[in-house]
C-alpha cells in the first residue's frame, strides 16, 4: 500500500524530482547534483521525497524503532580550541569550568550499568594539563570496574590530541585504546566536511582530511564509530549533498560506520550565531529533508538513521521518523554539550517515554546496543 501512495504522489511531482525519486526506489546510487535538487523539494514535491525515503527505510530496517540506554559522560568543558559553534568550552579561569576526577566518571559509569545502561559515550573538551595516558587510563579504569559496558569514546579531534600528547601515531594511539577496552568511537567533530566552511566554523580543529583519515584508520582496526553532520548555520544544501557523498564513499571502503545522525545547529548562546551572522539554526523542514536525502543518498550503505530529541525535540522527531529515521538516540543521562548551547529538550529520556513516542507512530520500540542488536 505504501509504494502505491508514492506512486500516486511521483505522478503528481515535478518530473526531475519524480525522476530522481523513481531512481532511488528502483535501488541505484543517487548523485550530489540529484541530491542538491532533492533539497529544493517543497509541496506535493516534499511529501513525495519524505514517503520515498520512508519507503527505503522500510525496506532496509521494517518498522522498529531502536534506542540504546546510555549515559554522556563529559568529563572537562576545559578546551581553548575556540570552535565559534560550540557554547561549552571554558577556560581554567572561567567560573563554570569543570574537570571531573577519574573515580567520579568511573562511579558514573558503575552508576549507569546498575540503572540497566549498557553504553557510557564520554567526551570532553581538549584540556592541556591531561596527562599523556589519560585517555587510556579512563577506559582501562571503566573496563576494571564494570567488564562488560560498551565504551563509546572521543571524537576524531580527541584522538588527534591524545595521539599528540603521547608522541605517537593516531593509528598507535587508536590500536593502544582498543587494547585498553575501547568499543566505538562517536563520529562528531566532522561538523560540515568541507575545508571552506570548516575555516569559517573554528580556527584550529581537524581538516577535513584529517576527519577522514583518523576513521578510516579507526574503521581498519575494527573500531566502528558513528557518522554525523552538523548543519543550519553557514552551509547550504551542496554541503549537505557533498557530506553524504563522502560518508558513503568511505563507508564503501570500510563499512565501520554503525549510522548516520543529522544535527541541527543549536545557535542561542554561541558565538557563530550572535556574532558571526550564522543562522538561527535549521528549520524543522530542513530536519525532514536532511533526514529524507540522508536516506536515499546513503541507500544500502548506511543502513540506520538517527533522530536528535535533545535538538529537535522529540515531539518534531516523531515526524523525522516518518521520514526516514529509525533510531531515536539514547537515554543521555547527563547531556551537556547541547544545553549549553541552549537547547530546550532536557538532559535525559527515560525508557518509557521512547516506548510511548514510538507506539504513537504504530511503529514497534526495540532497545539496542552500541552495534544496533536488538536487547529487547
Amino acid at each position: 500500500m505504501k509504494l502505491v501512495g508514492v506512486e500516486r504522489l511521483l505522478g503528481r511531482s515535478q518530473i526531475d524530482i519524480a525522476n530522481i525519486l523513481d531512481k532511488a526506489l528502483a535501488d541505484k546510487e543517487i548523485s550530489v547534483q540529484e541530491g542538491i535538487r532533492l533539497f529544493e523539494a517543497d509541496g506535493i514535491d516534499l511529501y513525495a521525497l519524505m514517503i520515498t525515503a520512508d519507503e527505503l527505510r522500510r525496506r532496509s530496517v521494517g518498522d522498529i524503532i531502536t534506542y540504546v540506554k546510555t549515559r554522556n559522560i563529559n568529563f572537562s568543558n576545559v578546551c581553548y580550541t575556540g570552535c565559534k559553534f560550540c557554547a561549552f568550552a571554558a577556560s581554567e579561569k572561567d567560573e563554570g569550568a569543570y574537570f571531573i576526577p577519574l573515580a567520579e566518571i568511573v562511579q558514573r559509569a558503575k552508576d549507569a550499568w546498575g540503572i540497566g545502561a549498557t553504553e557510557v559515550c564520554i567526551q570532553g573538551g581538549l584540556h592541556p594539563r591531561v596527562s599523556e595516558n589519560y585517555y587510556v587510563e579512563i577506559i582501562k579504569a571503566i573496563k576494571d570496574a564494570v567488564p562488560d559496558l560498551h565504551i563509546h569514546a572521543f571524537s576524531p579531534f580527541e584522538i588527534k590530541f591524545g595521539a599528540r600528547k603521547r608522541g605517537i601515531s593516531i593509528e598507535e594511539h587508536l590500536f593502544s585504546l582498543k587494547e585498553a577496552g575501547l568499543g566505538t568511537i562517536p563520529g562528531t567533530a566532522a561538523e560540515i566536511l568541507d575545508s571552506k566552511i570548516r575555516k569559517l566554523l573554528t580556527k584550529d580543529k581537524l581538516t577535513t582530511e584529517e576527519w577522514v583519515s583518523t576513521i578510516k584508520t579507526a574503521h581498519k582496526l575494527g573500531i566502528r564509530s558513528t557518522s554525523t553532520m552538523m548543519y543550519g548555520h553557514i552551509d547550504g544544501p551542496e554541503h549537505w549533498a557533498n557530506h553524504l557523498a563522502l560518508l558513503r564513499d568511505i563507508q564503501k571502503d570500510t563499512g565501520g560506520f554503525t549510522e548516520f545522525v543529522p544535527l541541527g545547529f543549536v545557535h542561542y548562546n554561541t558565538e557563530l550565531f550572535n556574532k558571526h551572522g550564522a543562522r538561527a539554526g535549521s528549520t524543522g523542514i530542513e530536519d525532514i529533508k536532511v533526514v529524507s536525502v540522508a536516506r536515499i543518498m546513503l541507500n544500502n550503505w548506511i543502513d540506520n538513521i538517527q533522530v536528535s530529541w535533545v535538538k529537535n525535540g522529540p515531539k518534531a522527531c516523531q515526524i523525522i521518523l516518518n521520514a526516514g529515521a529509525n533510531d531515536f538516540g539514547g537515554t543521555l543521562m547527563d547531556e551537556t554539550i547541547s544545553r549549553s548551547a541552549g537547547a530546550p529538550f532536557g538532559e535525559n529520556m527515560n525508557p518509557e517515554e521512547f516506548n510511548r513516542l514510538i507506539l504513537d507512530l504504530g511503529r514497534v520500540p526495540a532497545v539496542r546496543n552500541t552495534l544496533y542488536e536488538i536487547m529487547k
